[in-house]
């Protein structure tokens, strides 16, 4: 099987042109599955993008939402918009909707939008004010102190989804893919060849999530994950578990271009100690 993982196309930056041109490469790279990991377009153009991307490729997609999915709308409003959207048209599943997927009969997937938490590095001292405080309905008008704890109850939600569903699958599966749009480690905080410091941290990172993944990971030490995330538009490569590593895309607007394109045969996962993106066996 041919996978190939897409992540912040941003492609309301991009001429329609150049967006054909960019699904046609897709389109070479053979994919059995596409994997999209968040930030395709905004709140009024998700799902015309969505849909631009599925009758285009007319191959099984399995994508999550990122924080630029939301601008100018709602959370509640976009989720619910793409729930009703999903159920009626073929070739597209939202993740955070799906539970446990079989991508071969020994590979799970499984995958939620995530959202940074503000939990990792200094969010009490941080001077950065993301565009997701201004442009979503639910941060616009927020005092500082309920920014956090909308923020943290966004990780919370979407820690519980991957603790149920990565129990869930390691109860069939020895190996599961798991896609998310925001870093999950601060290790996997990627930007400029860099892991970001405790200014950014906090937007950046679900330490939630990292944690459930952490907790079922140890107690099933004979599974392996492989996270899938975006967010930061750096690539780098982490891993935080002896059975985790976690990839992070890269990303420049107005230039959306494929990720990775993995062969999943049998039981293998393109899992390796971590090294340059680049580097990994049976990896574009």
């Amino acid at each position: 099987m041919r996978v190939v993982w897409l992540t912040d196309l941003h492609l309301n930056f991009v001429e329609s042109d150049a967006i054909e041109q960019f699904l046609s490469s897709v389109i070479k790279d053979r994919p059995d599955v596409v994997l999209l990991s968040g930030d395709t377009g905004e709140a009024s153009s998700i799902i015309g993008y969505l849909e631009r991307i599925r009758a285009r490729l007319q191959r099984p997609i399995y994508f999550v939402l990122g924080n630029h999915d939301f601008y100018r709308g709602s959370i509640r409003t976009v989720r619910t918009a793409i729930r009703e959207y999903v159920e009626e048209t073929p070739w597209l599943t939202w993740l955070n909707d799906a539970g446990v997927i079989a991508l071969t009969p020994e590979v799970a997937l499984i995958g939620h939008d995530g959202w940074a938490d503000g939990r990792s590095g200094d969010y009490e001292r941080s001077s950065v004010v993301m565009n997701d405080y201004l442009l979503i309905e639910e941060f616009a008008g927020l005092s500082r102190r309920a920014r956090l704890q909308r923020l943290h109850a966004l990780g919370d939600e979407a820690a519980a989804h991957l603790r149920a569903v990565l129990t869930a699958a390691f109860a069939t599966y020895r190996r599961a893919i798991l896609v998310t749009h925001v870093p999950p480690f601060r290790e996997a905080c990627w930007h400029e060849g860099q892991i970001s410091d405790d200014d950014f941290l906090p937007h950046f990172v679900c330490q939630a999530a990292g944690d459930a993944i952490l907790g079922v990971m140890a107690a099933h030490p004979e599974c392996e994950l492989l996270v899938l995330c975006g967010h930061t538009h750096g690539e780098g490569v982490a891993r935080p578990a002896p059975n985790v590593v976690v990839l992070t895309g890269g990303a420049e607007y107005g230039a959306p271009e494929v990720q990775r394109v993995f062969i999943l045969e049998g039981a293998h996962l393109p899992i390796q100690p971590a090294a340059p993106p680049s580097a990994l066996p049976d990896s574009k």
